[in-house]
């Protein structure tokens, strides 16, 4: 067998985590990341058939039954991450009713799965129905967005213009707009259940005074997509207590959004 920390999904994971942690989103042990791997993927680093060990999940994830993830450990530091994989990843595969995880690496210590593994497995199922080819769920706190769901409406359609208006890209990165979640009890069932619901119409979902969600295709989508928000919230922050004197109109978002061809979230513009 090949040796798995040379694996591209490996190498790819632990960049994102570790640019993560530099980019100030994911402080102590905050944040989490899972990312679906398929078994060819991992055909020439593991052995499929060695269960090291089994883990409740705590909830039925039926729908994902035979799918591999890896995912960040509970407790565990993304600054650590790249010095020690094993100790702070681990990559499972869900049983057949999906209530447990089948340890196939990692987790070294005796450790397990992030507390809110329920919320990104729900997440996953979610996000598979709309897009097939989704794989990434992350979870962090960017100091600007947990700011901004302080000072500003946390109506949706309202925090989705504020973004777009303050980027032009943004209308492009996430035509579909961001969800926002009121304040909830985090490393529960309700609160993913509440966050896959999100999911169905948008791949970012805001936790106000926590932080955001967010789902795509591949690490470096989700990256992006929360990288492009947290970025508006920042602009946004520099200037919500001065006198706006310009803006990017509805009619200037509408003709962005033509000009790359996406289809923006409906009746958010006038």
């Amino acid at each position: 067998m090949k040796d798995i920390l040379t694996a591209p999904f490996m190498v790819e994971m632990i960049r994102t985590i570790t640019n993560m942690y530099n980019h100030g989103w994911d402080e102590r042990n905050g944040g989490n990341v899972s990312l679906m791997v398929n078994e060819n993927e991992i055909a020439e680093y593991i052995d499929v058939s060695n269960t090291l060990r089994e883990i409740p999940t705590g909830f039925n994830a039926s729908d994902l039954a035979g799918k591999y993830f890896l995912v960040t450990g509970t407790g565990k530091y993304f600054k650590n991450v790249q010095y020690d994989p094993a100790k702070n990843m681990g990559l499972f595969r869900l049983n057949g009713d999906g209530t447990t995880a089948e340890l196939l690496w990692g987790y070294s210590d005796g450790g397990k799965f992030t507390s809110e593994l329920p919320a990104h497995l729900m997440s996953h199922t979610a996000r598979l129905k709309v897009n097939l080819n989704n794989r990434v769920v992350m979870h962090c706190h960017p100091a600007n967005l947990l700011a901004m769901t302080y000072v500003h409406s946390l109506e949706e359609r309202e925090f989705t213009r504020t973004l777009w208006q303050m980027c032009t890209e943004c209308i492009v990165v996430f035509p579909d707009g961001v969800n926002v979640l009121p304040w909830m009890l985090c490393g529960t069932n309700e609160i993913g259940a509440a966050t896959a619901e999100k999911m169905k119409t948008a791949r970012l979902v805001v936790w106000a005074q926590h932080g955001i969600y967010g789902a795509g295709a591949d690490l470096d989508e989700t990256f992006g997509l929360i990288e492009t928000a947290e970025k508006a919230s920042e602009i946004y922050m520099k200037i919500a207590h001065l006198p706006m004197k310009n803006t990017i109109k509805d009619e200037d978002l509408k003709v962005l959004a033509e000009a790359f061809k996406v289809e923006y979230r409906k009746g958010y513009l006038e």
